[in-house]
């Protein structure tokens, strides 16, 4: 892929050859993985009864410092694939009924990953393809998978580009997820769901409740609202706790209060979205999955 010899395929524009360097991400050519496996902790719609076929790539084009995935996303923790075996895997989780293909931090392996698309639709892969990123993302590069993924799943983190550039090293954070997620929504529209009460197609966005942190999270939900309207699927998650780095910062260095949560669900129903999901504030440590070094 001639686009890895001068990568910029997201936001960080490094500029570097990576079949023998690595840029911010420390992602060379092949895709590296975690873990793929049947997951049941995401929303309903998109767990279901059957499970997401979820795929845990490593390294991360962010660095967050609150990551619950630190040991994938900053560590590094995983083994590297070929286009050919991400495909393979992909088909795997299929056979086993699972309800999607839910490729979790994909954004610094696009290219690949949308090869591996291709290839495992000609080998019979029909189940939906779930983007779920961090919305740090080139529209450019979103513009190429369009018409390969079936639901964008973006985690609209900051409002601010202080607390981004504080806590995720990237100060642009906030206009460029604001354009990435309007091409989302270009692509595949409001969410669509079966019968079954299954995604099969379109974006909902996920909000994760940072304590302190209700005037952002307001901003998000109006900026939502009025740009792509209040029928948007919304997932407040409350699931926040201090891990990797959050130690550094005090402000964050706590879990969400039941009042902090309770204030942003209001703010959700005050502005009028119809459709989305709220959590029960009991979401501890061991709903992040057990990572292999």
């Amino acid at each position: 892929m001639d686009e890895l010899k001068s990568c910029t395929i997201c936001p960080r524009n490094c500029e570097i050859d990576r079949w023998f360097q690595k840029g911010y991400c420390k992602s060379g050519v092949n895709v590296k993985i975690n873990l793929w496996q049947k997951h049941f902790g995401e929303e309903p719609v998109l767990s279901g009864s059957r499970g997401s076929g979820t795929i845990f790539f490593s390294n991360c084009n962010l660095g967050c410092v609150f990551c619950q995935n630190y040991q994938i996303s900053q560590l590094g923790w995983g083994k590297e694939y070929s286009i050919g075996e991400l495909a393979d895997i992909m088909l795997e989780l299929q056979e086993s009924e699972a309800h999607n293909i839910n490729l979790v931090s994909p954004t610094h392996y696009a290219l690949q990953i949308r090869e591996a698309i291709i290839l495992a639709k000609e080998k019979g892969l029909k189940i939906p393809i779930v983007w779920n990123s961090n919305a740090y993302e080139k529209v450019e590069t979103l513009s190429q998978l369009s018409g390969l993924v079936d639901i964008y799943l973006p985690d609209f983190k900051y409002f601010s580009d202080v607390s981004a550039k504080k806590y995720s090293d990237a100060e642009n954070y906030p206009e460029i997820a604001k354009k990435a997620i309007k091409e989302m929504f270009r692509q595949v529209g409001h969410l669509q769901i079966d019968k079954n009460g299954i995604a099969v197609k379109g974006l909902l966005i996920r909000l994760l409740v940072l304590p302190e942190n209700k005037n952002q999270t307001e901003n998000i939900l109006r900026w939502i609202a009025e740009t792509l309207g209040k029928e948007t699927y919304i997932s407040l998650m409350s699931q926040y706790y201090p891990t990797y780095r959050a130690s550094e910062f005090p402000e964050i260095n706590r879990s969400l209060t039941p009042a902090e949560y309770q204030e942003t669900v209001e703010i959700l129903e005050t502005l009028g979205f119809e459709n989305g999901f709220v959590q029960e504030l009991e979401i501890t440590p061991e709903w992040t999955p057990r990572f292999k070094k």
